[in-house]
């Protein structure tokens, strides 16, 4: 699997673990598939341990650059999409930012709102400017 197919499954755990207020870490192998995964299942483990212990600071780094738009408001997959590029972009750092960003507003065009991809754009472009000087 490439990192790409990765992101998206990504995306999706988190849209369905928001969606039912998490789930079990039992539950983590009906998600996420070693044998689907290939060469990116660590990547999605590590994805899946930073929403379990890291969610709120995501979330307080979002609604920090979020101008006025509480994240109770905000359309749950675009949420989603959000909270895998800040992981990626404070975790990660074998990946640039600017990847995780750019891969963030794909991911926004094919999935989220009409307007996700300027929002999330905006956002993350504000996270890199600010918090990753």
């Amino acid at each position: 699997m490439k990192r790409k197919e990765a992101r998206e499954t990504m995306a999706s755990v988190f849209y369905q673990m928001d969606i039912r207020s998490g789930f079990p870490d039992e539950k983590l192998d009906v998600f996420i598939d070693r044998g689907k995964m290939g060469n990116q299942y660590e990547y999605c483990v590590k994805l899946f341990g930073l929403y379990r212990t890291n969610l709120k600071d995501a979330d307080a780094l979002i609604s920090k650059y979020s101008r006025r738009w509480n994240i109770n408001r905000m359309a749950k997959m675009d949420l989603a999409i959000l909270r895998l590029a800040v992981f990626e972009i404070m975790e990660f750092e074998d990946i640039p930012d600017a990847v995780s960003a750019n891969e963030a507003v794909e991911l926004a065009k094919k999935y989220g709102t009409d307007n996700a991809p300027k929002f999330i754009n905006a956002i993350l472009g504000s996270i890199l400017r600010s918090e990753k000087k």
